[in-house]
């Protein structure tokens, strides 16, 4: 099976049938964890699991693959008292188990500034033969602009003509955007990008993993959608990080 297929079957198994034997079958024994919910190990993981409780489940949205690599983008529904939007990425090993994870999770806004949705949107890669085309096109405007804040150059990288935006607080457009981080900054929270620490790429779906501060240290995961070589669409999550985890060196 592919790593996307060992994945689904690996999460499905895990959290969907909320079945721990499952660990015996799909995660490596020197499992690495970088989220705040669980400690290195099988044993770990395999305590998480049996805990969910009876009304637990996971809505996938979009799964994207490169190479070991696997990013899942969804819902968490009792997780806690409200649902929970993620991003979770898994690193899969030459025997096809897991052998690292990464997440980053922020509560559903119902009532969003777009109208759209944390996750709905185009769902399944397309352009597959443009992988590494639309990669080299994000990762050059991570480093232009995310990070060097050259905004400027933003029309080298986005759709004038059609970004769709799943930001909760930013409308269509990059005047909508635009007026989003406006509306930031008198709150003291810039959009700053300090490393970008991994591109994850298949097809038209590009994303981005990064570390920053928005008023406070946080983690940023942003997935672009490309089309005729322009980001056309845009989804995230902006999670604090850990008080138990004061260093950027725990998460990534």
């Amino acid at each position: 099976m592919s790593s996307k297929d060992n994945v689904l079957k690996a999460t499905g198994e895990l959290f969907g049938d909320r079945d721990p034997s499952a660990v015996d079958r799909w995660v490596s024994d020197d499992y690495r964890q970088h989220s705040s919910l669980a400690a290195d190990g099988p044993e770990a993981l395999r305590g998480l699991v049996a805990g969910l409780p009876q009304g637990f489940r996971y809505e996938g949205a979009r799964v994207i693959a490169d190479g070991d690599l696997v990013a899942l983008h969804g819902t968490y529904h009792g997780f806690g008292p409200e649902p929970l939007v993620a991003f979770d990425l898994f690193r899969v090993d030459a025997d096809g188990k897991l052998a690292e994870h990464w997440d980053a999770l922020t509560p559903v806004v119902t009532e969003t500034a777009s109208g759209r949705t944390q996750t709905d949107g185009a769902a399944t890669p397309g352009d597959l033969d443009r992988t590494e085309a639309n990669r080299e096109l994000v990762a050059e405007f991570a480093e232009k602009v995310l990070v060097g804040a050259d905004y400027s150059v933003l029309t080298n990288y986005i759709s004038t003509e059609s970004y769709l935006q799943h930001n909760p607080e930013a409308a269509d457009g990059l005047d909508g955007f635009g007026a989003a981080a406006a509306k930031w900054a008198e709150q003291g929270k810039n959009l700053v990008y300090r490393t970008v620490h991994k591109v994850v790429a298949e097809g038209d779906f590009v994303l981005l993993q990064s570390e920053g501060e928005f008023g406070l240290p946080v983690v940023y995961w942003d997935l672009f959608r490309v089309a005729d070589g322009k980001i056309v669409e845009h989804w995230d999550v902006i999670a604090p990080v850990p008080a138990e985890l004061p260093h950027f060196n725990g998460l990534f």
